[in-house]
């Protein structure tokens, strides 16, 4: 029952944050009749979960800050992150053609791919990817053109998308900012988003790789709806029941074992 009541007042919090901006630590104990040190207690598990970020004397949700840079979200949940990449390389088969877009995660993949140096052939459009396997000699590389986003040293834009109606792919890596069960995959520019759903439909597997502080999670405008069958790739702090709500919904959901078990 505390546990249930601990999980419920988080929650709130949350929504609190996201109408408001900022969540003031004694505001808080006063509205839950609870003390400060609890609060402050709530507000370290969420930052550490990534869904609010700590200020002096509270806290302010994570959908009003600025996009975080690729540098800046690099060490985020680094063990979730590899967990999950270390999956996703074992789905990947000697001669596929595989496609992976930008991001944190799917930079991290790329690295593991490039330390195991098997024959592949990996489209991206990610800068930091093409680096991560500019040494291996066993795969045939592929960057797509486009408008250049500093932020997420990503390709995107109608060249890249062009690129795209040319190919097809077995595999495809996709990262995203958020995800939830109703709207899809979150994103901070709809060019992101509409690249996704191209990318969704030029694969025969399309796996969405998202740490558990990303589900559920909405901290942009951008949406991409994806109607065809995809698969979510998450790590073991995911909450039970919230894999479980994806996967009543028709979701897979892989829930990812840490590493070196």
């Amino acid at each position: 029952m505390k546990q249930r009541r601990t999980r419920e007042r988080r929650e709130e919090i949350l929504t609190l944050a996201a109408d408001v901006g900022l969540a003031n630590v004694e505001d808080l104990a006063e509205r839950f009749g609870v003390t400060a040190s609890t609060i402050r207690r709530d507000l370290a598990h969420l930052s550490d979960d990534g869904r609010l970020a700590r200020t002096y004397g509270g806290a302010i949700s994570t959908s009003h800050l600025p996009e975080a840079s690729l540098l800046q979200r690099r060490s985020e949940a680094l063990d979730a992150k590899r967990a999950i990449t270390s999956w996703a390389a074992d789905q990947i088969e000697r001669g596929d053609s595989v496609f992976l877009d930008a991001g944190s995660t799917t930079a991290l993949l790329a690295r593991e791919l490039s330390s195991r140096n098997f024959p592949a052939t990996v489209t991206t459009s990610s800068l930091p990817v093409v680096t991560q396997l500019s040494t291996s000699t066993a795969m045939a590389v592929q960057c797509l053109g486009g408008r250049l986003r500093p932020l997420s040293g990503a390709f995107v834009g109608p060249l890249a998308e062009a690129s795209l109606d040319r190919m097809s792919f077995d595999r495809a890596f996709v990262s995203v900012d958020g995800v939830t069960i109703d709207r899809g995959l979150c994103e901070a520019e709809l060019e992101q988003t509409r690249f996704k759903e191209i990318v969704a439909r030029r694969t025969r597997s399309l796996y969405v790789l998202a740490h558990a502080a990303k589900l559920g999670h909405a901290p942009f405008d951008a949406w991409a709806r994806l109607d065809l069958p995809w698969t979510l790739v998450t790590d073991e702090s995911a909450p039970a029941t919230v894999v479980e709500d994806f996967r009543s919904a028709g979701i897979t959901v892989v829930v990812a074992p840490a590493a070196g078990t």
